[in-house]
């Protein structure tokens, strides 16, 4: 027998037929409907229902309409199909439809509403809280207001089911005075009023009016106790939160999530896991969230055991194939330094979403299996924004800046539009490559899309333009962030003394301070290091003074380093000894360094040799001190010393950093070694050296021969010191650039002497501004005279 004649023998059973006008079995028609097993059934009963006229009679067709909202294999517009059969739908036929279409289709509700106005069909006190969670849904206040005025004309206003959905209604659009009005002028406050204006304060983030609220309700139930916790753990407010917890006569499932997700926010990563511990003892059921963070608790403990034991649990409770939960455990053993146990998981996961695949890239990313990461990346079926931020992130952090801008360009050929995560990756990539057009280019990228200019990429661009000279642009993002964090001062005032600016550097750290930006230990650090570009040595000690008496900041390594710096440079090389040798802690390499370097600068060799042999014992491999104390020797012709060295050097496997030069020309950044012969245009640019070095013979230049740590000629080391890195990358500026524009060099090592005096020379001979970035400062030559005022 098919289903259509079952009915038709049902319905004859229970007289449903054209003459049925007393009595309807609600439990024969609702028989009928659950053999219903798709949409051609219930097609089938329909029409039965038409034929005999039952569609006619309300109940049944409530029933039947009921039946078929609640149904997933039914659409919504069969089910409003059904509605437009039925002659005389009540209320309750209306609002079973309009609640159907309450969260797919929000808007249909209104419309609904309006077809049953038009049809002098009157609502009632369940039709408004319908329509009013339709306002909610969308957040159309002004939507919610029209419903509110109707509810007032129709009297439904003292319903305390309709009031309190107007005030969750008026909460979520942000009219939390409105709701609050409300909440004073009910005139029945049961619980659920009592919760629905305390969640408003809870939704804002109002701590005070919610605890107002929370300590006045008449009767707290569990659901107010576990909003209030989940408030004061967001706010920092955890003790308190705890105690709430510990008060509460009935705690559920929530109530445990919601304490250990407070710990969790607030980094109390040992009390998070401790409180699972207790929950799991009491036996409380545990679910996929608290899993989740209690996964993300062991990441930042670096508990791999402990993460191990909530995998198993996972399994035990049968929550494992979870996705959400999968995720987690990726990034959990990622974290902890597991990649192969992540990578399990990963290739388990039977439904991989995005988040799977971008967790996996991160996990291997952060393992430093960048290859790995690369390989995952190009086999992902999709790429959402997060795929490449993430990726080209990776390569920056791994300092593989180059191919940070060619996926960045494979990125923009594929349409996606960056993020200000991606763009702060893409701009560190430039700086380091000192590609500046390509940096001025996402600059103008940024400025051309709208996108905004926060915190951190502001201070990416800042550090950006200053690491580059040019200040003024600097300046001109500085003055555009319109939120400014301690990084922003921190990378303005660091970049303005690094390029020689102290008394501006100085200034604007008044400026910050009178902002009411309160310094940290990074912002004192670039004030230290502005007065030892300038030889501020009393005002130095003052800041030094200052940081600790007035800010009460406790000076760290770099601080004492900057110091030692500043009366080294100035000359006092005792001074910087008696420092050194008072720090609170054991001063690192940096420092011994600083002071080796004064030595250097003031013939003292004696204090020098002490020094630089100390710095060997401590670091062997080091190249620079090996170079610092042979140059000191060589400047006083002790040869013998400087063979020394040289054999302590081989002995150690020591390998001279060779001096490095980077200079951007049309787009392209060109690399250059101390005495390269490998640039295509080699020949060009020996002819050009050729030309330098009798043009400035003729303004009266000498080299420097001194400062050439070899015992060979006079006319033997004019060539060596020709063929610095930075002569070279001068030469090439020369032949490959146009003025007005600098000529701009990176250099990986401090410019040496020869090399300051030339490029002052150059930049009166030729005209030109050149630019140059060494190890430690800044170098702007103009007009036969530098920024630095040769105290560098």
């Amino acid at each position: 027998m098919n289903f259509s004649k079952i009915c038709i023998s049902a319905a004859t059973k229970s007289s449903f037929n054209r003459n049925s006008t007393l009595k309807i079995d609600a439990s024969v028609l609702d028989t009928i409907l659950q053999k219903c097993q798709n949409l051609k059934h219930l097609n089938q009963v329909h029409c039965q229902m038409i034929v005999s006229g039952l569609i006619n009679h309300t109940f049944a067709a409530s029933r039947l309409l009921k039946f078929s909202t609640d149904s997933q294999f039914v659409p919504l517009d069969y089910s409003r199909w059904i509605l437009g059969q039925i002659q005389t739908p009540n209320g309750f036929i209306w609002n079973t439809l309009m609640r159907a279409y309450l969260q797919s289709s929000p808007r249909s509700t209104i419309v609904l509403y309006k077809s049953m106005l038009e049809k002098n069909v009157d609502p009632d006190n369940h039709t408004y809280p319908i329509l009013v969670q339709a306002s909610s849904i969308r957040l159309s206040e002004l939507e919610g207001r029209e419903i509110h005025n109707h509810v007032l004309k129709m009297g439904f206003d003292l319903d305390a089911y309709v009031q309190n959905t107007l005030i969750h209604m008026y909460a979520v659009c942000g009219s939390l005075n409105d709701a609050r009005k409300l909440f004073n002028e009910s005139l029945a406050l049961d619980l659920v009023t009592w919760n629905s204006i305390l969640a408003a304060y809870v939704r804002i983030g109002d701590v005070e009016e919610a605890r107002s609220i929370f300590y006045q309700m008449p009767n707290r139930n569990t659901i107010a106790s576990n909003s209030m916790i989940s408030l004061l753990g967001s706010v920092g407010c955890v003790s308190e939160a705890r105690k709430l917890f510990d008060e509460m006569p009935q705690k559920d499932m929530v109530s445990w999530s919601a304490l250990i997700s407070s710990y969790k926010q607030n980094d109390m990563l040992e009390e998070a896991w401790a409180l699972f511990v207790q929950m799991h003892a009491k036996g409380i059921m545990v679910d996929e969230v608290v899993i989740v963070t209690v996964l993300s608790a062991c990441e930042g403990l670096s508990a791999t055991k402990e993460g191990q034991l909530i995998h198993g649990l996972t399994i035990k409770n049968g929550v494992e194939s979870y996705v959400n939960l999968q995720n987690a455990l990726i990034d959990m053993y990622s974290s902890c330094g597991d990649i192969f146990a992540a990578r399990r998981i990963f290739d388990a996961i039977q439904n991989i979403d995005q988040i799977s695949w971008n967790s996996m890239i991160f996990g291997y990313l952060k393992s430093g299996s960048i290859e790995d990461a690369q390989r995952l990346f190009d086999s992902m079926p999709v790429k959402d924004i997060v795929s490449w931020s993430t990726m080209i992130s990776g390569y920056a952090q791994h300092n593989q800046f180059s191919e940070t801008l060619s996926l960045f360009h494979e990125m923009q050929l594929n349409g996606i539009r960056p993020d200000e995560t991606t763009l702060v990756s893409v701009i560190s990539a430039c700086t380091h490559l000192a590609a500046l057009d390509q940096g001025k280019w996402v600059h103008a990228y940024i400025q051309k899309n709208g996108l905004k200019i926060n915190v951190i990429l502001g201070t990416t661009l800042i550090d950006m333009y200053m690491k580059f000279g040019c200040v003024e642009s600097a300046l001109e993002v500085f003055d555009g962030v319109e939120e400014k964090g301690v990084s922003t001062w921190n990378a303005l005032i660091g970049g303005l003394a690094m390029n020689g600016l102290v008394k501006d550097s100085l200034e604007k750290f008044s400026l910050m301070k009178r902002c009411g930006v309160v310094p940290n230990e990074i912002t004192f650090v670039g004030v230290l290091g502005a007065c030892r570009h300038a030889g501020l040595v009393d005002e130095g000690c003052q800041h030094f003074d200052s940081m600790v008496q007035i800010h009460n900041i406790k000076p760290n390594v770099k601080h004492y380093g900057c110091m030692v710096d500043l009366l080294g440079r100035a000359g006092l090389l005792k001074e910087a000894e008696d420092l050194i040798q008072s720090m609170p802690m054991l001063p690192d390499i940096a420092t011994w360094g600083a002071l080796l370097g004064a030595c250097g600068k003031y013939g003292d060799t004696e204090m020098g040799e002490r020094v630089g042999r100390r710095l060997i014992e401590l670091q062997p491999d080091h190249d620079g001190f090996h170079v610092l104390l042979s140059n000191m020797y060589a400047s006083k012709g002790k040869w013998n010393d400087v063979i020394e060295i040289r054999g302590m050097m081989k002995q150690h496997g020591v390998v001279k950093i060779p001096g490095c030069s980077l200079i951007e020309a049309n787009g392209v950044v060109h690399e250059f070694l101390a005495g390269d012969k490998a640039h295509p245009r080699i020949k060009e640019i020996d002819r050009m050296l050729e030309e330098m070095a009798k043009r400035l013979k003729m303004e009266g230049y000498a080299p420097e021969t001194n400062v050439v740590a070899l015992d060979i000629d006079e006319e033997e080391k004019e060539s060596t010191l020709y063929r610095h890195s930075e002569k070279l990358a001068i030469a090439f500026g020369l032949i490959s650039t146009n003025p007005p524009a600098p000529i701009r060099i990176m250099k990986n090592l401090r410019i040496c002497g020869d090399c300051h005096m030339a490029a002052k020379a150059i930049s009166r001979v030729y005209g030109r501004e050149i630019v140059v970035r060494d190890r430690h400062r800044f170098h702007h030559f103009k007009d036969g005279s530098c920024s630095c005022m040769d105290y560098w």
